[in-house]
């Protein structure tokens, strides 16, 4: 994307761009960009943004209306599902039922609330052994193509009560499939189930053990892994082709969930990583810092989107805050390298939606929503309530002109992209919905907590 005459590409495998004579979008796009456009290889669509440019999914449905499939899916897990071509792939974590003889207990008792030696109430140390698995699915069936065992063993901490082992969604280039477990590795399958390479990255010890769920980024041949949490913190890049550690810098940071975006200006390649202490980008080829500016809330949980020559990042626990961070800078960024920032209504759990020039996204993990103009700041859509959503994990996603959001009670409400909230559809199914949803072609699946749902006109 270019603005101003600054190019800005959003991807992980191939060309996305735009090209602009003033301060407007235009994209052009090609072919292997083309092809990302008509997929959904990793959880915030072929643009990192959380649009789909190519999918028409339906408008309505129900359980007995328009469900081209719904299969149950083994074990459990927050992942969200991705589309590459005819097959969709999910991660998942599936109880074995065989227990070890130690007692359950809470996992690091110094850890608490507050983090680093704070104070709070803790998961149970886990005492059964689970399977990590990747999963392949046929998108014209729902029959499983393939199931592979990434890992198998007793998880070495538990997980907050809303979430689960397998959290992270899975990414791909359309040649390789790279599932990330966390404390439990980084794999990388061929599309046809085959491991090609895995990394074992250590342990996470994550605050108060609320579990991990950070996913990679990927840009052209360089795949990137964000590891914050309690104990020394780093960011990892890897070739895609051989697991080849090609750098690896060092943070101080406190646990964060949210997953690394890559962006693309003048031509050079940055990684953006949201968190409590900073903000920071890295360089994609050195791993060097290339500018860090202040920091956001505890839990820094939602990923950032970039869009309009800036990158937007957010935070909604125990305060509010998003900053619409201007790209071109380097070093320790000043007030004038903020566009703009707000300070209210901001989401705790789900990630933003930049489309068509808005920035969309929750209050907290409530069914309350705001559009801001993504230039400006300027609220047009201002923490409004949205009738029949209880609850959001779910990020927004969008396409064909039509915002898609998913909540905790089955309901995913459409609305009309634009200005003001104008609600086009709502629709129920009987299972909840924590899991992004994924969008390609005709088709919107939604994972819920048991059954994997395909819905097509």
């Amino acid at each position: 994307m270019i603005l101003n005459l600054n190019s800005i590409r959003f991807s992980f495998v191939a060309a996305i761009g735009a090209l602009a004579a003033g301060s407007f979008f235009v994209r052009s796009v090609t072919a292997a960009a083309a092809l990302e456009n008509e997929n959904w290889p990793q959880w915030r669509g072929p643009l990192a943004t959380g649009e789909s440019p190519t999918a028409r999914p339906p408008l309505n449905w129900s359980e007995d209306k328009n469900i081209k499939w719904k299969v149950k899916v083994p074990g459990a897990g927050t992942a969200s599902p991705i589309i590459w071509k005819d097959s969709i792939f999910l991660l998942s974590a599936i109880p074995t039922g065989k227990k070890t003889d130690e007692k359950a207990q809470p996992e690091n008792p110094q850890q608490g609330e507050q983090g680093r030696g704070g104070r709070g109430p803790r998961s149970e140390k886990p005492t059964e052994v689970f399977q990590f698995v990747v999963i392949s699915i046929d998108r014209a069936s729902g029959k499983t193509k393939w199931q592979k065992v990434a890992r198998e063993e007793v998880p070495h901490e538990g997980h907050h009560p809303d979430h689960d082992f397998a959290s992270a969604s899975p990414i791909t280039d359309g040649e390789t499939l790279f599932a990330f477990f966390g404390s439990r590795g980084l794999h990388a399958y061929d599309l046809n189930g085959n491991l090609k390479w895995q990394k074992d990255l250590g342990r996470m010890q994550t605050k108060m053990g609320f579990g991990e769920g950070s996913s990679p980024a990927l840009h052209g041949n360089t795949l990137v892994v964000n590891w914050d949490h309690e104990g020394d913190d780093f960011i990892v890049a890897f070739d895609k082709h051989t697991g080849k550690e090609l750098w690896r810098q060092s943070r101080e940071e406190d646990t964060s969930w949210s997953t690394p975006l890559v962006v693309e200006y003048e031509g050079k390649a940055q990684v953006v990583t949201a968190a409590t202490r900073k903000v920071r980008s890295y360089d994609l080829d050195s791993g060097k810092l290339v500018w860090e500016t202040e920091g956001l809330t505890p839990n820094s949980i939602p990923t950032p989107v970039a869009g309009d020559g800036m990158v937007f990042a957010t935070a909604g626990f125990r305060g509010n805050k998003l900053l619409a961070i201007r790209l071109g800078k380097s070093g320790t960024l000043g007030s004038d390298a903020i566009a703009w920032s707000l300070s209210k209504s901001t989401p705790y759990v789900p990630s933003p939606l930049f489309y068509e020039d808005r920035i969309y996204f929750y209050s907290s993990n409530n069914g309350i929503l705001s559009c801001l103009d993504a230039k400006t700041g300027k609220p047009l859509i201002d923490a409004e309530r949205i009738q029949g959503l209880q609850g959001v994990y779910a990020s927004p996603v969008a396409a064909n002109g039509r915002i898609y959001l998913a909540g905790r009670n089955g309901t995913t409400v459409v609305i009309k992209s634009g200005d003001k909230l104008e609600v086009l559809a709502t629709n129920t199914l009987s299972e909840a919905f924590d899991a992004s949803p994924a969008l390609a072609g005709k088709d919107l699946v939604l994972r819920g907590r048991e059954n994997l749902y395909c819905i097509s006109e």
